[in-house]
């Protein structure tokens, strides 16, 4: 299962079941979880955990050192989440000690080719990232979020859960959850509708967000006025409620 030109260091915890393809690199400090097959010409680099089956393909490079000037060598990690995928030329770097020391890819993520993942990001569940889509340091994305081609986002971004970017988009604020969001800078164009309605969202649950968006965002109110007439004039589900959370929460400020 590990073809004789892989070079594996000593240190590595590799399962007995794992794929290791021609000419990859293993270094140590590393662990390698059951079903997870990696093709030829890939590098892990040391502090990596790599849940169970995934599929990472050539010329990947996983868990290599923070681009950051303040990082001095210190013992970060990378941990990437089970059934994940990582197609070519994918770069994802480990976190940094100022930043916390760990870089997470949920489970069931989708890379594409050439995608970036910088030092502390954390991305949720069952995310897809298209070609050539690029997180800076310290972002955070939520679960079932789809990220288009081309997309470039600021560090200390926060991507809410369900939200869609269009490709060749570069955002530089929060993206509040269940929003689509295009452009450069990229700008809110309305919910997510087909994205929610796929997920099994009822007709009544995603009403109730477009309310509550559409009184945030297309009446010209407060923020402050806004919200208090969404918790007045909304349903109050959980959708609604952490939408209006996100905003509230938000340290970079809204897309809008």
């Amino acid at each position: 299962m590990i073809h004789k030109t892989a070079i594996i260091d000593s240190k590595a915890q590799i399962d007995t079941d794992v794929e290791i393809g021609a000419f990859s690199v293993i270094k140590g400090d590393t662990i390698i979880k059951k079903g997870t097959k990696i093709e030829h010409n890939v590098t892990i680099d040391s502090f990596t955990e790599i849940g169970e089956n995934c599929k990472i393909f050539q010329y990947a490079s996983i868990g290599g050192p923070p681009q950051a000037i303040k990082y001095k060598g210190e013992k970060t990690h990378l941990k990437i989440g089970a059934q994940t995928t990582i197609r070519e030329f994918v770069t994802i770097n480990r976190g940094t000690e100022f930043g916390g020391g760990i870089t997470e890819v949920g489970e069931n993520n989708f890379l594409m080719a050439y995608c970036h993942i910088a030092h502390d990001c954390k991305t949720g569940k069952n995310t897809i990232f298209a070609n050539n889509a690029t997180l800076a340091g310290h972002i955070t994305v939520g679960n079932n979020v789809i990220i288009g081609g081309l997309v470039a986002i600021h560090q200390f971004v926060k991507i809410g859960n369900h939200a869609y970017i269009g490709g060749k988009s570069a955002v530089v604020k929060d993206i509040p959850p269940y929003a689509i969001a295009v452009g450069d800078r990229a700008t809110l164009r309305g919910l997510n509708k087909v994205g929610l309605q796929r997920h099994g969202f009822s007709e009544q649950r995603i009403a109730a967000l477009k309310k509550a968006y559409r009184i945030i965002f297309r009446i010209g109110l407060s923020l402050k006025e806004a919200i208090e007439r969404v918790k007045a004039e909304a349903e109050q589900t959980d959708e609604v409620i952490e939408f209006i959370n996100f905003i509230q929460n938000s340290e970079r400020g809204i897309t809008r």
